[in-house]
């Protein structure tokens, strides 16, 4: 498909009128279907400029019902997404269950860009197209149907595309000094697209390569494709529910372990505590001004046990910052609409731009921690969302972003007078519930989740700091001068 194409296939005039009637009446059921379903589908539209692809677009718009149909020019990053991670202006944008989302250029062009690909080294581009392919599995196995088109045009088709629409005035606009730059550099894009569509061609997002000198046949082929491919999806057997959690864990809790060597009866002296409270305070404050400055932000992840002393942490934490540069996310129960997309997008909707801070009560963590637990997630599900998590995580230390991530460590004994505590105060009894009595009865199958889950998840880019909880004001203090710690060595 790559090599010189003089013609290509053509669909007839007559031919084409006879197919398209009732492909668009398939087209509509297919929404219909897709509508009720938990499914959604992304299509990305590349190929040599001049292809067709707005003329494509255009037709799908016309013989689809648009309000289930969204379209998205990725064009360069706007000032929002400058200071975002890169992969945020896609994760944003995906489509609900139920809807088709359709990409003018998308997560490929970094690598299809010669002017910007030029600027990368092959172990650079070879990492990100690795990424963008574990992304789009990510997506297929969360139930999105991903469809890559590439539309190609020979060198000579190019060229003819380009001058036939200069020389019609009501065309001419289109044609600006990037398209006949284009036209010269074709050969050296086609080299790069080919490596980047053969790297990236996998099973579960398929390149499909469309010839596209014949726009009858464009349209109907990239049209009949779509069709096939998610009616394909809706018509696959459904996966069964997630079985009932287990009583006990898959794995019983291992003694010794990481979180059982902890010595929870470390101690803090009061005056010691408000001495050095104050002073990590004061440099908490200094250093998350100078994240503006340094073009850089700060996420703070805590999770543990129910009522091992996350929110007075924080409140430590935001007593020491400006307001205007933090927000505090307490993560529960995803909405219908945080259902109806893939699971980490909730959270990368979050993500903080630079200058800012997000501290996060408990996190993205929920599904190998809660989710597994009860049974909230397949064992497909939350085995692969540990590769997910560290390679989103990689993804916000590259972008700049200073990652923190504690659990606050507190004994069965403790908890329950924490309980007791919670119970008999009245204005802390907003604090307990029948979930976390629920919870406690589980506890060996959540330790057994956490110790899994801090071992397959502290990397070197964000590593776990554990925090001996009992005493409040020790977990209080080492959380802040963790916290306090990373932000020094990232050089503000």
């Amino acid at each position: 498909m790559f090599e010189t194409v003089e013609v290509g296939h053509v669909l007839e005039k007559q031919e084409y009128k006879r197919l398209v009637p009732d492909l668009r009446a398939d087209l509509l059921e297919m929404q219909r279907r897709l509508g009720r379903s938990s499914i959604s589908a992304v299509i990305l539209l590349g190929g040599v400029e001049g292809a067709g692809r707005s003329e494509t677009v255009n037709v799908l718009h016309k013989w689809m019902d648009a309000r289930g149909l969204e379209t998205h020019a990725m064009w360069g990053p706007s000032d929002e997404e400058q200071r975002h991670p890169p992969m945020w202006r896609y994760w944003r944008r995906l489509p609900p269950a139920g809807k088709i989302g359709v990409f003018f250029d998308s997560w490929y062009t970094p690598y299809l860009d010669l002017g910007r690909s030029n600027r990368m080294t092959s172990a650079e581009i070879e990492a990100g197209l690795a990424r963008v392919k574990a992304f789009e599995q990510t997506l297929a196995a969360e139930g999105v149907v991903v469809l890559k088109f590439w539309l190609h045009l020979s060198r000579k088709a190019q060229r003819q595309r380009i001058e036939g629409l200069a020389a019609d005035p009501d065309t001419a606009w289109r044609v600006t000094e990037r398209e006949r730059k284009c036209v010269k550099r074709y050969a050296a894009f086609c080299r790069v697209a080919k490596h980047v569509v053969r790297v990236t061609d996998s099973p579960e997002a398929p390149w499909h390569l469309v010839e596209a000198v014949d726009e009858r046949y464009r349209h109907y082929t990239v049209a009949r494709t779509v069709l096939d491919a998610i009616s394909a999806r809706l018509e696959a057997p459904s996966s069964p529910p997630p079985a009932a959690a287990p009583a006990q864990p898959l794995a019983p809790v291992v003694e010794p372990n990481l979180l059982s060597h902890l010595d929870l009866t470390k101690h803090l002296p009061k005056a010691r505590y408000k001495h050095e409270l104050h002073e990590y305070q004061h440099r908490l404050g200094l250093l998350t001004r100078r994240l503006r400055q340094s073009d850089r932000s700060l996420v703070v992840v805590l999770e543990g046990a129910d009522a091992s002393g996350k929110g007075g942490a924080i409140r430590r934490m935001t007593r020491a910052m400006d307001a205007r540069d933090y927000r505090v996310v307490s993560i529960a129960a995803p909405t219908d609409e945080e259902r109806a997309h893939p699971w980490l997008w909730r959270f990368w909707r979050g993500i903080p731009p630079r200058g800012s801070v997000t501290v996060y009560d408990r996190s993205w963590y929920g599904r190998v921690l809660v989710e597994r637990v009860e049974g909230f997630a397949t064992n497909d599900d939350w085995m692969r969302a540990y590769g997910e998590i560290n390679d989103f995580e990689e993804q916000l230390t590259e972008a700049g972003i200073v990652l923190v991530k504690c659990w606050l460590q507190i004994g069965p004994d403790e908890q329950l007078r924490r309980f007791r505590e919670r119970e008999t105060v009245k204005h802390k009894q907003y604090k307990i519930t029948e979930e976390d009595w629920r919870n406690r009865e589980k506890s060996n199958a959540y330790t057994a989740a956490a110790v899994d889950m801090i071992e397959r998840t502290s990397t070197e880019y964000a590593p776990w700091t554990l925090v001996e909880a009992e005493d409040k004001k020790y977990a209080r203090l080492k959380v802040l001068r963790t916290v306090v710690e990373r932000l020094s060595d990232a050089e503000l």
